[in-house]
């Protein structure tokens, strides 16, 4: 009987998901944020973007490698004129190979260059994994923040709400004036919209997590990440940071060029060879030949100079990425630091005495030996404490991921 009266409820509410757009799809077991950052590896744009630079960047030093090609002619000559050279009794036909020989360390500069690229574009992959860790790991912590500030939210409406019929009651008593009843219902209300609020800014936060890995629709159920931090973190060389080996990386390709550009300029030598047949006499002989451009113009001197100025880029580009990584990283140590002073405070004193002052006050005011004021204060002192708590988590969570952002590999 009750599957009958509830299947047209769930027919509608399934038909009222498909109006919406995309229907919500809802993860089977709770997503823990060693999961997030696991599917996010596998799952992201972002990784398969850099994975495709990667390989990019080897198939264009495959081709650095190889040699020119060899070039096959074939020339005809003394026929279709007049005379003796009117049909082709007298043409002499060519058949001939040629090689360009790269002179001047074109092959070897070219493939230094292209290897260069491979190790920058690999280490650029190493950052979007580093980049995209991070960015899951805030946004994990900003969703447990969004879930943990909901259920604030919620706590304090239901306490609005008790305190309120409290304040009813005592004005139909005569203990209290008309105008504390009113005051409570309005902080009642204030609260339940707080709650709406609330539920906006945790869905919203939950949607930021799951589009990393492409899910718009997924709702996930969040674990608790550990807020242990292991002593390795505090230990993080700013010059061995990802960003600086890419800034590195990106100056020995400079240079790298350079020497390619140079040698680019170098003329090469053209090595022919080739038979030649005599048609009037049935005779054949061999031919060799050479040529090689004469670098009067042009000897790649603009590329040269362009390349020298790319070089001197990229090595302000390494001396202001070590300077970043000093700073990211003793502001993350930092605020490390300061997330846990505050959370070490409001955990051991300030929320506890908090919760205290708030218990008081309801069973005095309940009492009549307290005013409403002095509950509602105490009340808004507790929000303030809890909120400060979650704030101070979260701060911490971001601290830790931007170590480890620093320490990635």
């Amino acid at each position: 009987m009750f599957f009958r009266h509830a299947r047209p409820a769930v027919i509608g509410a399934v038909v009222a998901l498909a109006g919406l757009g995309a229907p919500l799809r809802v993860l089977a077991e709770p997503l823990t944020l060693a999961d997030a950052l696991a599917r996010a590896q596998a799952q992201s744009p972002l990784m398969t973007a850099a994975q495709a630079q990667v390989t990019a960047a080897e198939g264009r030093a495959r081709q650095a490698g190889l040699p020119p090609n060899p070039e096959a002619g074939l020339q005809a000559e003394n026929f279709a004129g007049s005379g003796q050279y009117g049909d082709f009794a007298s043409t002499e036909t060519t058949l001939s190979v040629s090689q360009r020989l790269e002179l001047g360390g074109k092959r070897r500069t070219r493939l230094a260059a292209a290897s260069a690229e491979v190790e920058a574009a690999r280490l650029g992959l190493s950052i979007a994994r580093a980049d995209l860790s991070q960015e899951v790991s805030v946004r994990y912590a900003e969703a447990l923040a969004g879930r943990d500030r909901l259920a604030l939210a919620r706590d304090t409406a239901e306490r609005a709400g008790d305190l309120s019929k409290v304040a009813a009651t005592l004005v139909e008593a005569g203990r209290e004036p008309p105008l504390r009843a009113l005051r409570a219902e309005a902080a009642s209300r204030e609260a339940a919209a707080e709650v709406t609020a609330a539920e906006a800014e945790a869905a919203a936060a939950r949607r930021a997590l799951v589009t990393l890995w492409g899910e718009a629709g997924e709702v996930v159920d969040l674990v608790d990440a550990s807020l242990a931090a292991p002593a390795s973190r505090a230990l993080v060389d700013p010059g061995e940071t990802l960003d600086l080996r890419l800034a590195r990386a990106d100056r020995r390709t400079a240079e790298a060029v350079i020497d390619r550009e140079r040698a680019v300029g170098r003329p090469d030598l053209t090595v022919q060879a080739g038979l030649r047949r005599f048609e009037q006499t049935g005779d054949s002989a061999l031919i060799v030949g050479f040529s090689a451009p004469i670098p009067v113009f042009n000897r790649n001197q603009g590329t040269v100079s362009a390349a020298r100025a790319d070089a001197t880029v990229a090595e302000a580009r390494e001396r202001l990425a070590l300077a970043r990584s000093v700073r990211t990283i003793r502001d993350a140590q930092a605020s490390l630091v300061a997330a846990d002073a505050r959370l070490e405070a409001l955990q051991g004193k300030i929320l506890p005495q908090a919760e205290t002052a708030v218990d008081l006050a309801r069973r005095g005011f309940e009492a009549g030996k307290f005013s409403l004021l002095d509950v509602l204060d105490a009340q808004s002192a507790l929000t303030s404490a809890r909120t400060d708590l979650i704030a101070a988590r979260l701060e911490r969570a971001k601290a830790l991921a931007a170590l480890d952002r620093a320490a990635a590999q």
